[in-house]
């Protein structure tokens, strides 16, 4: 009888056990869902890229640079309903961002855009690593989402100044004389030999 009771109890108590723990990991689990929301809902809320030219000359660029118009075009479609989802997102424009390196249009292709470039590329991958983490920090992932935002206006209008200036009309006989100082400093003029220097002795008599 004595065991039989020492046994009932032993149950009692396992059965109790378990409950506790089934509690103690669905709160957990509730706390875990509810950080994941608050996490959503900030990077969600502050997903606004400029996807589109922020003036004329980046426009054109759209039609005749492929790399940027698809850049723009990754930029542009928001993710739904998960993180996972902005997780993959992160990743497709973290590869798209890479492409700008290549083709560059021969105008740009200059270090004044491709420093630009490199920047944005580096805040894009700063952004992708942070959403992969496992606890994702949100006020880091917003922030670089205005930053990534701050490099593409600075990148346009880089583009935006460099055509603006490349059609300022030069003035008359400036393109030919700077034409004639590269060609100066192209060439050095190796075939005058210096003239050499007597050295004159101060006893010889002056010629009057």
């Amino acid at each position: 009888m004595k065991y039989k009771i020492s046994l009932f109890l032993l149950f009692v108590f396992v059965l109790n056990s378990c409950q506790n723990e089934d509690e103690k990991r669905r709160a957990e689990n509730e706390k875990e869902a509810k950080k994941n929301e608050v996490i959503f809902n900030k990077i969600n809320k502050s997903w606004d890229f400029i996807d589109e030219p922020i003036n004329e000359i980046s426009e054109q660029k759209v039609n005749s640079w492929n790399e940027w118009r698809d850049f723009l075009k990754e930029l542009g479609d928001k993710p739904r309903k998960t993180i996972g989802a902005f997780q993959k997102k992160s990743t497709a424009i973290s590869k798209k961002v890479m492409a700008l390196n290549n083709n560059i249009p021969a105008e740009f292709n200059i270090p004044q855009v491709r420093s630009r470039i490199s920047i944005l590329i580096t805040k894009v991958r700063m952004m992708d690593l942070f959403i992969h983490l496992n606890q994702i920090p949100s006020d880091k992932v917003t922030f670089l989402i205005g930053e990534i935002n701050k490099e593409l206006v600075s990148l346009e209008r880089q583009m935006d100044l460099i055509m603006v200036k490349s059609k300022i009309p030069k003035e008359e006989g400036e393109e030919e004389f700077l034409k004639m100082l590269d060609t100066t400093r192209a060439i050095p003029n190796a075939g005058t030999a210096p003239v050499p220097v007597k050295n004159i002795d101060p006893n010889t008599p002056k010629v009057e």
